[in-house]
């Protein structure tokens, strides 16, 4: 199997205003859009947007996404965090910090109950160092 791609496909609501969310505060890039369906990138991330009542989604699975964690990953933690919360007002609801286990991060709330999670990897403490695969861990 050659895989090609591999994203994450949030169901909402409000496609029109998720897809915004995501093109105005984080940056992406439209390759797709229709009132149902939203597709976005950011450099090599992909994510799309797809309202839950289209008729490509199986009866029974349709509800939009809540209790999903998206992790974006990005070389100054702080810089984005002054800009999420000064110039686009986001409020996190997991503050700056820093994390034994190799992260220093925030948590803000995205649109549908989605919550976005924004790191830099920092060296672990000792006691995670193990936990990670040879040279997986930031040093």
């Amino acid at each position: 199997m050659a895989v090609t791609s591999f994203y994450p496909v949030v169901m909402s609501g409000d496609v029109a205003a998720a897809a915004d969310f995501y093109r105005d505060v984080l940056g992406f890039e439209t390759t797709f859009a229709s009132d149902w369906y939203v597709s976005l990138r950011l450099g090599d991330a992909e994510l799309a947007v797809l309202d839950p009542g289209h008729q490509t989604v199986p009866e029974g699975y349709g509800t939009p996404a809540r209790g999903l964690l998206l992790n974006l990953e990005v070389d100054d933690v702080d810089a984005v965090h002054a800009r999420l919360t000064g110039e686009h007002g986001c409020v996190p609801v997991l503050p700056l910090r820093d994390e034994p286990f190799g992260q220093r991060h925030f948590i803000v709330a995205a649109p549908d109950g989605v919550l976005l999670d924004v790191i830099q990897p920092i060296p672990p403490a000792a006691e995670y160092a193990d936990a990670y695969a040879d040279g997986a861990a930031a040093s």
